[in-house]
């Protein structure tokens, strides 16, 4: 097994993209999908971009979008957390450009990826949406929220780290990790999201059978384009910081106590500069801690998405 597949998990095809009503938008007679590995995946056109996306829960109020990490498609959410959510919200997923089946080339910059964001978002037809970001998809969720406060409800933003803060061990420690993968003929995710005791390994092993639940699988993510996801990691890290005070909508904060790529201690300083904001770190456990904590994140997510008195 090569390292690239190692990393892209090229052994998985292109699943079957569903395109109703012309636009990736269900018919309304269409059963509602309430588990993630049924979710067909469909597609909607953005100019000159094709996005594919995965959509579950039930329909109507203010959907979860959620955005995901580095090296992801759409086969890498835990889906233990999507289904806890779409039992009671609806929940969008996507590729960004680029991306698994999305058309397109990667951006290297978070800001553009954020305007894809919004641009697919609205292309849907939401003028209003709870974010869920992890890692890089937490940058693109501050991002996010700060130019387009008008879009989001709910914020939730784990493993991530504030713009501004120094991101330049994320590309070493995935350099490294691959390599620890390729010659342990393991998934770098194992290395990259859990730590290497008793049970960060077991918590690994569980997190990637639940991964490979599903039958039809996205296409693979390509090395350039991980490359153009590492320079805009990088660069955001040196960019100017944003003013995080100014965001006002209830935002929930998580991670591992022991992050590699983006230092635990981050997390802490998202909490500090956003008011009011929920801290959650848990115990022994790294980047990938609400994937190795999800009996106790999913019902903390669901909670803190759930209404609190304004319309959905």
């Amino acid at each position: 097994m090569t390292l690239l597949r190692h990393v892209l998990d090229e052994e998985s095809g292109m699943s079957e993209k569903s395109n109703q009503n012309g636009q990736g938008v269900p018919s309304s007679t269409a059963p509602t999908v309430m588990a993630y590995r049924d979710a067909p995946t469909r597609t909607v056109d953005v100019g000159d971009v094709t996005y594919a996306y995965r959509e579950l829960g039930p329909k109507g109020g203010i959907p979860v979008v959620f955005l995901v990490h580095l090296a992801a498609n759409l086969d890498n959410w835990d889906p233990r957390i999507v289904d806890a959510v779409a039992a009671h919200r609806h929940v969008i997923a996507f590729d960004n450009r680029g991306l698994g089946a999305t058309t397109g080339s990667v951006p290297t910059d978070v800001e553009a990826m954020t305007r894809d964001a919004v641009a697919f978002i609205r292309a849907l037809g939401y003028q209003r949406v709870d974010l869920f970001g992890f890692s890089l998809g937490g940058m693109v969720a501050q991002e996010l929220v700060v130019r387009h406060p008008e879009l989001v409800r709910k914020l939730v933003l784990t493993g991530t780290g504030p713009k501004g803060a120094s991101m330049d061990a994320v590309s070493r420690v995935t350099f490294y990790d691959i390599f620890r993968g390729a010659i342990t003929r393991s998934d770098p995710k194992e290395f990259l999201f859990f730590g290497r005791d008793a049970q960060g390994r077991g918590a690994a092993r569980e997190f990637m059978r639940r991964l490979e639940e599903r039958s039809d699988r996205d296409k693979a993510v390509s090395l350039p384009a991980i490359l153009r996801q590492l320079k805009a990691i990088k660069a955001w890290g040196r960019s100017a910081p944003h003013d995080l005070s100014t965001v006002r909508q209830p935002t929930l904060i998580a991670n591992g106590d022991n992050d590699r790529m983006v230092d635990s201690a981050l997390s802490g300083e998202l909490q500090r500069r956003i008011d009011g904001s929920e801290l959650i770190i848990y115990p022994n456990s790294g980047h990938g801690g609400i994937f190795q904590y999800h009996e106790k994140f999913a019902p903390a997510l669901v909670g803190f998405l759930a209404d609190s008195g304004e319309e959905l």
